[in-house]
């Protein structure tokens, strides 16, 4: 079952999931939470002459951490925004951060703002569930499939989450590699 937003500010309230800072009344839908978009992005950078081999993340020793260290760089984004092109893929991250209790039988999805896909603009490239357990700002892969460069803004609604039921209560949370993350 999917959480009205009666039912997920319950759920705020009674603690089992927790976003901060709190939206604001404006971001709650029906059935969703809008978030907003942290100043902090991941660009990655154009492979050098001779430094394009294939990435390997199968391969032995693979860190996802280490290898995005090696190819994109931080950039903030100003009070001009940042000019997302036609093609390009950045890492990017919610300013809110989220925390869904184990305990509270809930997990998370997130799906990119309808208004922003229609211009081309894909805000998760997949791997939409917030499991339970979960906790920090959630990292977003955001590509522009368009054909037209399209401004990004830090505090732009980039997204929104739903919650839903789950029958019964995990038993672990979440514990893998992108847990309390943060931009």
């Amino acid at each position: 079952m999917i959480l009205t937003d009666r039912e997920i500010r319950h759920s705020i309230d009674t603690g089992s999931i927790s976003i901060s800072p709190m939206p604001g009344d404006e971001a709650f839908a029906p059935t969703t939470v809008d978030l907003t978009l942290h100043a902090r992005l991941k660009v990655f950078r154009p492979a050098a002459p001779g430094d394009d081999a294939p990435l390997d993340p199968a391969g032995p020793g693979y860190v996802f951490a280490e290898v995005v260290e090696k190819i994109a760089e931080d950039v903030e984004i100003g009070q001009e925004g940042f000019v997302l092109a036609p093609q390009q893929l950045v890492l990017a991250w919610t300013r809110e951060r989220v925390l869904i209790l184990p305990s509270g039988r809930v997990v998370g999805r997130l799906e990119g703002k309808s208004a922003l896909a229609r211009l081309g603009m894909a805000i998760h490239v997949t791997a939409p569930t917030i499991h339970a357990g979960s906790s920090g700002q959630i990292q977003l892969e955001i590509v522009n499939h368009g054909p037209r460069p399209i401004l990004m803004r830090a505090g732009m609604r980039v997204c929104q989450i739903m919650f839903e039921q789950t029958l019964g209560v995990p038993e672990k949370g979440y514990g893998g590699q992108f847990r309390g993350q943060r931009a």
